[in-house]
């Protein structure tokens, strides 16, 4: 039997000219990603940020070193970053308007550290590369296949930030882990000033997944007294510097944990599906004491559900890009107390919420 549709409430010619405009926003929003590409490609940001943090657009096309006749298309490309908040421009200067460094666009000058990483571009390079982009647009194909692996692997046949992914293409491998840095790192500081507390009790502490140990540092450095360890994959310890205040320990926290009062997840499971999710907090209750012994995972992640509709979209947003790319995904709290039910935990609280990024402690 043939479906039966239902009427369609036809809207007046005005909602049906903002929903034509609104279609084209949706549909051509992927050019403000390469817009910004571009201008991260071209070095924008840092030459502003030579330039004294304000030029008007001829003198950002001599130091460049663009040929003169591209100031009209620089001049459109300005133009949208600039309305999209990458940049901000103002009218002051007979030369036309002038453009100047954002906080957005500070995050992508070169040589700048900031918050102990000045690799924030790689995240635009990474994100917007050939790989991410079609396992993107592979999505539909995807869907139609009674397949358990991620859009990015099963079209590339190579997973994020394994072997297989360096043996296809090693210099997009380099730059997808040093987005993954830029990612992971930015935002300690605020941490450690917002929620000092959290640290002030603490003897020792494992970070997991926690890389060259920049997280380990930053803790060292505000609170001497922790002992820490960074556990992280081979590969990815054998590249490390030797630091005297932080213990490297190579290995899968899949299988054992270093002991230690607390464990620090800084960014890790939402590479992970629940089920993995609780395999590896189950490895961390292992690794601690006691609630009474000050035993607790802290878990700084994304927490789907901010009132403002402009976060909300960036953590819907990340949960696509995990959807495409990995086999993990963001969670809202309800989410998350699942999987720390699941893996035997008593509690938790949400100490602070920074952003997209919500403050866990959880407790055996």
């Amino acid at each position: 039997m043939a479906a039966q549709f239902q009427p369609m409430i036809v809207p007046t010619d005005a909602e049906l000219l903002e929903a034509q405009a609104d279609l084209w926003r949706h549909s051509l929003c992927y050019l403000t990603s390469m817009a910004l590409k571009c201008a991260v490609e071209l070095g924008i940001p840092t030459a502003i940020h030579r330039l004294g943090g304000a030029t008007t657009l001829p003198n950002l096309i001599t130091e460049l070193s663009l040929p003169p006749a591209k100031l009209p298309f620089l001049r459109r490309l300005m133009r949208l970053l600039a309305t999209s908040g990458v940049f901000a421009t103002d009218n002051s200067s007979e030369e036309g308007s002038v453009y100047r460094l954002s906080p957005l666009s500070c995050l992508l000058v070169d040589g700048v550290v900031v918050d102990g990483n000045a690799h924030q571009k790689a995240i635009v390079l990474a994100t917007n590369s050939r790989h991410y982009v079609e396992a993107a647009s592979s999505l539909a194909a995807w869907f139609k296949k009674d397949t358990a692996v991620s859009p990015f692997e099963e079209l590339h046949g190579a997973a994020l930030f394994e072997e297989s992914m360096a043996r296809l293409d090693p210099e997009s491998d380099k730059i997808f882990h040093e987005a993954l840095a830029a990612h992971d790192n930015l935002g300690i500081s605020v941490v450690l000033q917002q929620c000092p507390d959290m640290f002030k009790g603490l003897q020792s502490l494992t970070d997991c997944c926690g890389g060259d140990g920049t997280t380990a540092k930053a803790i060292v450095k505000a609170f001497p007294h922790i002992r820490c360890t960074v556990l992280d994959l081979p590969q990815v310890i054998n590249a490390t510097t030797a630091h005297s205040a932080i213990n490297y320990v190579a290995g899968d926290m899949f299988k054992f944990i270093p002991p230690a009062q607390a464990v620090l997840l800084k960014l890790v499971l939402h590479f992970w599906n629940d089920e993995d999710c609780v395999k590896i907090l189950s490895q961390c209750k292992k690794a601690i004491p006691s609630r009474e012994e000050g035993g607790k995972v802290i878990i700084i992640d994304i927490v789907i559900g901010s009132t403002s509709k402009a976060m909300l979209e960036t953590e819907l947003l990340v949960d696509m890009l995990m959807l495409a790319v990995t086999n993990g995904q963001q969670r809202d709290e309800n989410e998350w107390r699942k999987i720390f039910t699941k893996a035997g935990f008593s509690g938790y609280k949400i100490v602070k919420k920074l952003g997209p990024r919500g403050i866990f402690e959880v407790y055996p």
